[in-house]
């Protein structure tokens, strides 16, 4: 079994007691609303991966073209 970093074995007791504190500091209400904003960081923050490795990827010719109609707008 692997562990990560500093938690060590980490079993579904655990796990539910740590849901339960967040239940509690957070609330019903507010959980919903946490994981969209992650949701979407995630999200961004894939994109913006995916943006940079076309750039890399692409064609120097190309990137030249991309470089004119990025300065253009």
């Amino acid at each position: 079994m692997k562990t990560f970093l500093f938690l060590g074995n980490i079993g579904a007791g655990e796990i539910i007691i740590v849901a339960l504190v967040i239940l509690l500091l957070f609330g019903g209400k507010k959980i919903p609303e946490l994981m969209k904003g992650l949701g979407k960081g995630v999200r961004s923050f894939k994109e913006g991966i995916n943006d940079i490795e076309k750039e890399i990827n692409q064609e120097p010719s190309q990137a030249k073209k991309n470089e004119t109609a990025d300065s253009e707008e």
